[in-house]
């Protein structure tokens, strides 16, 4: 999109207008203009200015609008203009940073492409004004055109600056579907390291964004050196040679393969936990592999183990703990033995709904995707059990249709029934013999109807 075409919305141009109309110059900055730039809807508008805040604060209280002053050691307050926040922030360059994230020190400054140069790539140091048009001092506008993502100035200054914009580089790629640029990505791995000095956290909010991009898979082929530093549960799957018919590529190969494959199934929506699942549902391969006498590699257990891991990687990432439950229940099943049968469908769900109440319709339809993507990312040969899976998937979908019986909670009877039917008092063995009911509807013994469980509690 031309510069001349951004369209800056009227809360933010509020915030502009009253600080211009006061003396001071100010730019729409950063993420929404290199939005605009590329035609898609914009997010939240930062603002930066020459005011101190302390006067942005006043002019813009004066002309009505509410603020608060939300990081002013960096000077930075929120002017909200019919509920939007606008970011607003003065004109700085900072110090050095001997934590490598946060500036030991902030000076402030008059002129607008000192503020530019100190930010981290060329696609978000550009500013733009309606009447001024675009500042763009280091060619961030020729970059989106050519797709590159370019730090700005000394790529190794910028990472050693801050270490978080090694991962922010990937996620940038994946989200816009860019390459980066060659000595911007040279720098990445040398730079890689400075991750370990990073809060887990915003690790993992990284990490998030890089999967909601649905290209993870780019960025395991193209980026492994920064993805492994990130979440060092990946380095080992890398070259594992898995000495399986079933398999024709490493571990990290067939994860890349299941990743991709589960956002073409989705249509490039994925769930998230279906995401976590897949970048993770093969992690414990390399420590519970084994060879048998014929030379043939083994995993004895690694569906498991990997829950186990997952679960403690997500956890330190501080991953919310449904999605975490989620991964794991996906992690756990992904190589149980499903047919198109009734019963085996029945048996995956119940699994489900048990792990995670209240998900497991949701859950067993990600499930069979990602066993899907699963087989399609195997040997040739044995790529078959994607289509059988179809057989799968219509059994599922008519059973969610029909209400399908998952927990004792589904049953058409209840604990009181029990009691009642059986003479028995309130304790565990009404929980057994739900239990009991419930397993014989999910093996299609008896039907879910109230007069069949009555008359099975009165047998």
């Amino acid at each position: 999109m031309p510069a001349d075409t951004i369209q800056v919305p009227a809360y933010a141009m509020r915030v502009v207008d009253a600080l211009e109309e006061a003396g001071f110059e100010a730019w729409v900055v950063g993420g929404f203009v290199r939005d605009a730039l590329l035609g898609g809807e914009g997010h939240d508008v930062d603002v930066t200015t020459s005011a101190p805040w302390q006067s942005t604060a006043e002019v813009l209280r004066r002309a009505g609008i509410e603020v608060h002053e939300t990081g002013t050691k960096h000077g930075t307050v929120t002017a909200v203009v019919g509920g939007l926040p606008v970011e607003t922030t003065t004109y700085r360059v900072e110090g050095a940073y001997s934590d490598r994230r946060h500036p030991d020190e902030v000076r402030f400054v008059t002129d607008a492409r000192e503020d530019l140069a100190r930010r981290d790539f060329t696609v978000n140091a550009m500013a733009y004004h309606p009447q001024r048009g675009l500042l763009d001092p280091f060619g961030g506008q020729e970059d989106l055109a050519a797709g590159v993502i370019r730090a700005v100035g000394d790529p190794r200054r910028r990472f050693d600056e801050d270490a978080l914009r090694v991962l922010r580089a990937v996620r940038f790629a994946c989200r816009l579907g860019f390459r980066i640029e060659g000595g911007t990505e040279a720098a990445l791995a040398e730079s890689a390291g400075g991750l370990r000095a990073v809060a887990q956290e915003r690790i993992g909010q990284e990490l998030d964004g890089i999967l909601a991009s649905g290209r993870v898979s780019w960025a395991l082929r193209r980026e492994i050196d920064v993805m492994a530093e990130a979440l060092p549960e990946l380095a080992p799957m890398r070259g594992f040679d898995q000495r399986s018919p079933y398999h024709a590529y490493d571990v990290l190969e067939h994860t890349a393969r299941v990743c991709a494959g589960v956002e073409e199934l989705c249509g490039g929506d994925a769930p998230r936990a279906l995401r976590w699942a897949a970048l993770l549902h093969d992690v414990a391969k390399p420590a519970t592999f084994s060879v048998d006498d014929g030379g043939r590699g083994h995993f004895f257990g690694h569906p498991e183990e990997g829950a186990r891991v997952a679960g403690s990687a997500m956890g330190r990432l501080a991953v919310e703990r449904g999605c975490v439950r989620e991964a794991q229940a996906l992690i756990r099943l992904h190589d149980l033995p499903i047919s198109g049968s009734v019963r085996s469908v029945r048996r995956m769900m119940s699994k489900l709904e048990e792990a995670c109440p209240g998900r497991g319709e949701a859950l067993s339809l990600a499930l069979v995707r990602l066993k899907r993507a699963d087989a399609l990312g195997k040997a040739p040969a044995y790529r078959g059990y994607a289509v059988e899976l179809d057989g799968v998937e219509r059994t599922l979908r008519a059973e969610i249709a029909r209400g399908s019986v998952m927990s004792i909670g589904d049953l058409k009877v209840t604990g009181a029934d029990v009691m009642r039917e059986r003479g028995i008092e309130a304790g565990p063995g009404v929980g057994m013999v739900l239990r009991g009911l419930l397993s014989a509807v999910l093996a299609d013994e008896l039907p879910n109807t109230r007069e069949a469980l009555l008359a099975e509690l009165r047998y």
